[in-house]
């Protein structure tokens, strides 16, 4: 009865959400204004033990942007100056050789300098800064400090030299509109802080899980970030595809790097900090379709886990932060936080299934699991509509995820939100990081063990009673309904699914 309440609860928020979604495709749709083609970007690319198919495909695509370039300046950072790290630097100037491409190995980074040395008196940390605000393609390659020292550079460096700041992933291939419509929207208002774009994915086509991804990606942007367009307040301006007004990004940049959580400094949630900055000066934060890019996604499972737990860790704390500013902005952003996307819908699902592994009946556990997917095959159904493609359809296999995987992760993420690391793991390196795999274990002893005490408990009941009996009938239509779900989707995915996708996306081979 529960679950069933919060689906339709759910499903409500779904429509509500697709409605004012809707109106702001429209908004974007009908948007006229022209770009003036008058403001100065900073185009600043991230990059970590990149992929060199991927590093490549970035960097060509990042040169045919359309944006005149005597007003694009392009700056690509390296977290790393060892010898393993310098063919990032040595692609950057094959491609952009034709540009005048400078490129310097720092030693150190900003927040890491010989001892006893001042800070103006550095004179590798003057070079970095002389060369990136005088020259339009630049790449930097430092000691490592992980992402956000990166981007500290690039925005540090460059200073207030550009009237805007573009970010970027070194995995993420743009259109070449991309930047042209980001600038579009910011100039359109001056009350617009920064915008994000549309991010899709690259290598769909890997996996289940990158496939999955693809899915729960078009939702996210195309109807949640949308919806919180329309109320000006996208929660997070995502890392390969969004731009902000510089001229507020450094009145914050300092506070932003110095992020401090319950006594450490924050080296993960980079993006969703940098919205949240924005947010609390009272800015909108907006989103546009009309600027797209393809990012890689893990397509490993073990290496997908530490990504969305590095993301679940920074979505809890970035949402105790965000509590300050909801009254700056519209009601949708408390109600979202609160309701729709907040702290209480893992609680109540969490709360109910361990009740009904351990205190309910055979009946109640097989219900509960049928409603779960009956609400993911409503939701899917919804967003074939919307999205007016029946491949969304396999968004109902993304509950699987959510329930054996997503959920215990949240609570983990939790526990240790103050276990800090570069995030994902690089792209040329194994994944050496199992402990995303304990609340997974836990989570599956506790529901198998409260399915083994009620089968053992119901093993006592008298099944030859007239109630009983009738039960028997439930269980056995209920089963066989569950397993045939389970049978045609999964048929239908590797028969349909699995024929397109037997050819990789245009040779991306990502080696993990």
């Amino acid at each position: 009865m529960a679950f069933g309440f919060y689906g339709l609860l759910l499903c409500f928020h779904l429509l509500v959400q697709s409605i004012f979604a809707f109106v702001e495709h429209r908004r974007m749709r009908t948007r006229q204004e022209a770009c003036s083609y008058t403001k100065t970007v900073g185009f600043t690319i991230s990059a970590y033990q990149e992929d060199p198919k991927y590093l490549r495909d970035c960097l060509e695509s990042v040169k045919a942007l359309c944006y005149p370039p005597e007003l694009l300046r392009i700056v690509m950072v390296v977290d790393g100056n060892t010898e393993e790290d310098r063919y990032m630097m040595e692609m950057f100037k094959e491609i952009f050789a034709d540009q005048d491409p400078s490129c310097y190995v720092w030693q150190n980074n900003y927040h890491s300098r010989p001892a006893g040395v001042d800070p103006q008196e550095d004179t590798q940390r003057r070079n970095v800064e002389e060369i990136i605000r005088t020259k339009r393609c630049v790449c930097i390659m430092q000691k490592w400090g992980g992402k956000r020292e990166v981007m500290y550079t690039a925005f540090k460096a460059l200073g207030s030299s550009v009237d805007y700041i573009q970010v970027c992933d070194s995995d993420t291939k743009l259109d070449p509109l991309a930047t042209v419509e980001l600038v579009k929207v910011l100039e359109s208002n001056t009350r617009y802080g920064a915008v994000g774009g549309d991010v899709m994915i690259l290598n769909l086509k890997d996996s289940y899980i990158s496939f999955m991804s693809s899915l729960r990606y078009w939702m996210a942007f195309n109807v949640e970030r949308a919806c919180q367009s329309f109320f000006d307040c996208v929660s997070c301006i995502s890392g390969p595809l969004g731009l902000y007004r510089n001229d507020l990004l450094q009145q914050f940049l300092e506070a932003w790097y110095n992020q401090t959580f319950l006594g450490r400094h924050c080296t993960f949630g980079d993006d969703r900090h940098l919205t949240n900055r924005m947010l609390s000066m009272g800015y909108a934060t907006k989103y546009t379709a009309r600027s797209k890019c393809y990012t890689e996604t893990p397509s490993q499972f073990l290496r997908w886990l530490n990504q969305q737990m590095r993301w679940t860790k920074s979505y809890f704390r970035e949402w105790l932060y965000n509590a300050m500013w909801w009254h700056k902005h519209n009601l949708w952003m408390t109600y979202e936080s609160v309701v729709g996307m907040g702290f209480f819908p893992s609680f109540f699902v969490t709360a109910t299934m361990i009740r009904l592994f351990w205190m309910g009946t055979l009946w109640n556990i097989l219900w509960v699991l049928c409603c779960i997917q009956l609400i993911g095959l409503i939701k899917a159904a919804y967003a074939c509509i919307l999205r007016q493609n029946f491949v969304m359809i396999f968004m109902s296999l993304y509950s699987a995820l959510y329930m054996t995987s997503l959920l215990p992760t949240k609570y983990f993420a939790m526990i240790t939100i103050n276990k800090s690391s570069w995030g994902t793991s690089g792209r040329r390196k194994l994944v050496g990081n199992y402990m995303p795999l304990l609340p997974l274990s836990i989570w599956a002893a506790i529901l198998l063990s409260g399915l083994s005490y009620t089968i053992y408990r119901e093993s006592k009941q008298d099944w030859n009673s007239a109630a009983k009996k009738e039960e028997i009938k439930y269980l056995i239509y209920g089963a066989v309904a569950y397993v045939s779900y389970w049978f045609i989707m999964v048929f239908a995915y590797w028969m349909w699914v699995r024929k397109l996708c037997r050819k990789r996306s245009q040779g991306y081979n990502v080696n993990v």
